[in-house]
């Protein structure tokens, strides 16, 4: 595993989703918040940050709302020596409103890492790096394949990686779905007037909104282990999957 002062990339800022209720998932973890539900004797913030850590990424910035406190207590200012902060929700902001909150931490100028707090997915940091690049995209998601389409809604996507639907073509399957990480450049962010403390969801007000006003949306389809722990039957499944 790379220690965190690996600088193969650019990109070492990331952003975690972390401060959603997790409803779906109360009666399996009835008393924590979503990200911090136990997989293998750690809560699964672990996992997903020990990946990223190991792909260079060296400040978190964890957007936070429903019982934050068992969050921060447990990482405190840092993990494994790596920089962790905070963006509390006073009251919920949604997913979008999140995003906006938690990147306002950001000093860089570059792309960040965008993450779900509740998806585990590998995705080759350097490869969705360059593809993000070479596009000039300002957003790119990082796509799997599934042929659940009752969960996932799927994307349509050009042969270039051109996002040209938020929703999949009719009877596709399987169809290429949201893994929950991606590239965000922050100029995109401001661009279109949303600020820090608005409310709005990601899925359904953000990114359906720079999609309208033509940002570049771009998709990069990536083969790593999935694990999406939102409901109770993929929550028991994940100890297996993340048991390595």
């Amino acid at each position: 595993m790379s220690s965190p002062a690996d600088d193969r990339h650019a990109i070492a800022a990331a952003v975690i989703l972390a401060g959603g209720m997790g409803t779906r998932l109360r009666e399996a973890v009835p008393d924590l918040p979503k990200p911090m539900a136990p997989v293998n004797g750690r809560p699964f913030l672990e996992h997903q940050m020990d990946y990223w850590i190991a792909q260079g990424i060296r400040h978190f910035v964890l957007s936070v709302g429903y019982r934050h406190e068992s969050i921060s207590a447990h990482f405190g200012s840092a993990y494994r020596g790596v920089q962790v902060e905070y963006a509390v929700e006073q009251s919920p902001l949604g997913t979008g409103g999140g995003v906006l909150l938690a990147a306002g931490r950001l000093h860089g100028e570059g792309p960040f890492l965008l993450l779900n707090g509740d998806t585990y997915f590998e995705v080759e940091l350097a490869a969705l790096e360059e593809f993000h690049a070479r596009h000039s995209a300002d957003w790119t998601f990082s796509l799997f394949r599934t042929e659940d389409a009752q969960r996932y809604l799927g994307l349509s996507v050009d042969a270039d990686g051109r996002i040209r639907s938020l929703r999949a073509d009719a009877g596709a399957s399987p169809r290429l779905a949201n893994g929950g990480v991606y590239l965000v450049e922050p100029e995109i962010l401001r661009a279109y007037g949303w600020r820090s403390g608005d409310r709005l969801s990601l899925e359904e007000d953000m990114l359906p909104a720079l999609f309208s006003r033509g940002a570049k949306l771009y998709g990069r389809e990536s083969s790593g282990r999935f694990i999406d722990i939102g409901v109770p039957e993929d929550y028991r499944r994940s100890a297996g999957i993340l048991a390595s």
